[in-house]
């Protein structure tokens, strides 16, 4: 049987049968996505070839989703799971992502969005769970930080920049990585994390936020979530609207007790976490771009490039890097 075939089956016992089976335009990830469909209603089919039957109580979107619904975090319900032929059948909620809300006619909307999806951020965060169990026995520790940067290393210096990155640089440059890395790893400020929580990974669904590819969810500082959101790297926030929302997602945690930190300390680690974050999008977008031979992500390196140079002129910590990153930094522009 084709995958379409496999779909049409699954929709077919689970609705009725389906009239269209349409590909949706995914993210960077081997997971394909189709909607769906049918006499009186539509759904998401997502295929993934690491679900399997022996996986589905460790499937990590199985675990995450019945852990988010738990908690009344708005995420996409599932209404069919066939293991076997790697299907997931999901409430379709739409394809207006915050992304799109941008020089749209409702553009005027987006600071009360962003402040009730940091709401929901912030209720993510809350949630507490036994250290044995994903995700809370996954974090954003030295090992998996390090992966990051050296993912970058290998397919942003190393490949997409080499023709004007001094390879030379690198020894010197991954001991600056090393340092950074050891200021982020503080586990008693470490909370859940979605992960990759920005504008492409938030539908909005009925005028609501629905958050979405939240599978690889751990353990680390408040901020790397906040980062993805406010300094997204495909969409651009006003910098006025940039220090509203670092505040309201402070003022947040505090309210709460889930952070002990001071103001000053909450913006010094947002810094130095927006670095290491945006730091492995670049990564991501040089592999995309150059290994999987996926222009779509490209035009995303440069915005993402201007982040890091503010960071760098903010925090002392940062200076040498950003010294030892300045053919990149320089050909912003250009």
């Amino acid at each position: 049987m084709t995958l379409q075939k496999n779909i049409a089956a699954l929709f077919s016992a689970c609705c009725s049968n389906p009239l269209s089976i349409t590909k949706i335009q995914g993210d960077a990830s081997s997971r394909q996505y189709f909607r769906v469909t049918g006499t009186n209603s539509s759904l998401v089919a997502c295929y993934d070839p690491a679900l399997t039957p022996a996986s589905t109580d460790t499937y990590p979107f199985l675990v995450l989703h019945k852990l988010l619904s738990s908690h009344d975090l708005p995420v996409p319900a599932i209404l069919a799971v066939d293991a076997e032929k790697k299907l997931l059948l999901l409430e379709d909620c739409g394809d207006l992502l915050l992304q799109n809300i941008f020089n749209s006619s409702i553009e005027n909307t987006l600071p009360d969005l962003y402040r009730e999806i940091i709401d929901i951020l912030v209720q993510l965060q809350t949630i507490r769970g036994n250290q044995n169990d994903i995700p809370f026995s996954i974090s954003f520790d030295k090992d998996k930080l390090m992966f990051e940067f050296d993912f970058f290393i290998r397919y942003g210096l190393m490949n997409y920049f080499a023709p004007i990155f001094d390879a030379q640089l690198i020894g010197r440059l991954r001991h600056e990585f090393d340092t950074i890395a050891e200021l982020l790893v503080k586990p008693q400020h470490f909370v859940l994390n979605h992960r990759d929580f920005h504008s492409r990974n938030i539908l909005i669904h009925q005028n609501k936020p629905i958050i979405i590819d939240f599978q690889d969810a751990r353990m680390g500082l408040p901020q790397y979530d906040a980062v993805s959101l406010i300094k997204d790297s495909y969409v651009s926030l006003t910098a006025t609207l940039t220090d509203e929302l670092k505040a309201y997602h402070y003022h947040a945690l505090r309210g709460i007790g889930l952070t002990t930190m001071s103001f000053d300390e909450y913006l010094y680690y947002f810094d130095i976490m927006a670095f290491q974050r945006n730091i492995k999008a670049i990564g991501t977008f040089c592999y995309q771009t150059r290994i999987a031979k996926n222009s779509a992500f490209e035009h995303s390196i440069a915005p993402t490039l201007a982040y890091i140079s503010e960071y760098i002129a903010t925090r002392n910590e940062l200076k040498k890097a950003g010294k030892l990153l300045h053919s990149l930094l320089e050909g912003v522009g250009q």
